[in-house]
């Protein structure tokens, strides 16, 4: 592996941002000093950049094995590579779903040829695969999925018994989806007898801020009971922030919580311009659950922002409400939507990177990344926050060639991803299709 040296950088790390040479061999960072002179195979002049840790991007959907018309681990791992992101952890509803030891691996055997990026899996739960989840290897999955509301195929654990021998037994890191699956339900049949035909405008009421709390709170009560490592996904209501503590260390919660790009960017009143192709679950919700979600991510009531990158079709999400499936594509455009809201004022260079490398990392137990420490794994993002860079179809590097972004033109550019060591991204171009490493944990 190449050894690489980056001159005057402007680093972003644990808090502060100061300016030094970076060395890196044999896919590790080998000295942080103010000037080093090492030879080395590469050289990058750092000057005006910033240089952050790699984003670590803890849900993704990558769509393969079974929904490769969608998305795959080949594109989307660049996509994410070319956004900053230099690791991911994917989600189980594949088809087949991931519910096998055997399904599970074969997945990392895919992402061992075809991922640019650092790669882990989620190991999926259902109502009767408890013997397959708890043969799990903490040290080697970053964690159990959960879906605590409706997901592909037979993914929706509602078996209140079930859930709660998971969430007894289960020694790793547990992640839901918390949605209230019969709320939903009702609200559905309560709409389409009030209005006929459903309209994007509904999405946030039926998939309400009460189907969330419901989901949420019921999970936080398991969690408790039996001591779980709970880690609950893409908080989207204010209501919801009052279940998570921020005055004890991050390394010793027991229940940590994430905020996703689209519910910090977008709110309710967005649905008018962008239709299903800003439709999520949970849903994006309303200006003042938007800005309470940052607020609690600045006050660490909430851990971690991550994108739920999951790619469908154009075709799909420009069916009729009822039909168009709920996610989009957001991995390569996270770290710039980020960025502009520094720009902007609404967090710090340093909280950015708190929120998505640092506290990921010390969520997860990630071995030796999210970090720019002497020892650790070189991965890492140079960015010019002052060259600005438009989303255009012919730049989305996402399979569905679309996204929410899509003509926005934002303020800063990645210039450069290194991805353990390799120089996987610069200047727009990809370098090499070197495979990122499989992610492991100190547990």
């Amino acid at each position: 592996m190449a050894s690489i040296l980056i001159k005057a950088a402007t680093i972003v790390n644990e808090g502060k941002v100061y300016t030094a040479d970076l060395y890196l061999n044999h896919g590790i960072i080998e000295m942080i000093a103010d000037e080093i002179n090492h030879s080395a195979d590469y050289t990058i002049r750092a000057e005006g950049l910033h240089v952050l840790p790699g984003l670590i991007d803890d849900q993704v959907h990558f769509r393969e094995p079974g929904l490769t018309h969608k998305a795959d681990i080949w594109h989307e791992s660049r996509a994410a590579v070319a956004g900053g992101t230099t690791s991911f952890m994917e989600m189980p509803n594949t088809l087949p779903n991931t519910l096998t030891q055997e399904l599970l691996e074969e997945k990392y055997q895919i992402a061992a040829k075809n991922s640019l990026a650092n790669y882990s899996f989620f190991m999926g739960a259902s109502n009767d695969n408890l013997d397959q989840v708890l043969q799990t290897d903490p040290t080697r999955v970053c964690g159990v999925k959960v879906f605590m509301g409706s997901s592909t195929g037979n993914m929706l654990v509602d078996n209140e018994k079930t859930l709660e021998a998971i969430f007894k037994e289960v020694p790793m890191l547990i992640a839901t989806h918390c949605e209230d699956e019969a709320t939903i339900r009702r609200n559905i049949i309560d709409f389409k007898a009030r209005y006929g035909e459903l309209t994007i405008d509904m999405h946030p009421l039926i998939r309400s801020e009460e189907a969330c709390y419901r989901s949420s709170s019921y999970a936080v009560e398991l969690a408790k009971k039996f001591g779980t490592r709970l880690h609950i996904l893409h908080i989207s209501t204010a209501k919801e922030i009052g279940l998570f503590t921020h005055d004890i260390p991050l390394v010793n919660k027991k229940i940590t919580a994430e905020a996703c790009i689209h519910h910090l960017w977008f709110n309710d009143q967005d649905y008018k311009e962008k239709g299903n192709f800003i439709k999520w679950n949970p849903a994006v919700k309303t200006m003042r659950d938007q800005r309470e979600l940052l607020k609690a991510v600045l006050d660490g009531f909430i851990d971690v922002i991550a994108t739920d990158h999951a790619p469908h079709t154009i075709e799909e999400k420009t069916r009729p409400y009822a039909e168009a499936p709920s996610g989009g594509p957001l991995v390569q455009h996270a770290l710039q939507a980020l960025l502009d809201m520094v720009h902007a004022q609404k967090l710090t260079l340093p909280e950015l990177v708190q929120k998505t490398a640092h506290n990921t990392a010390i969520c997860f137990q990630l071995a030796n990344r999210g970090y720019i420490r002497e020892g650790y794994a070189a991965d890492l993002v140079l960015v010019d926050l002052n060259k600005p860079y438009t989303v255009h179809r012919s730049n989305i590097l996402s399979k569905c060639k679309w996204s929410p972004f899509e003509g926005h033109t934002f303020k800063s550019s990645i210039t450069h991803t290194i991805v353990s060591g390799n120089l996987a991204f610069e200047n727009g171009q990809f370098r090499n299709d070197l495979p990122g490493q499989r992610l492991l944990f100190e547990r």
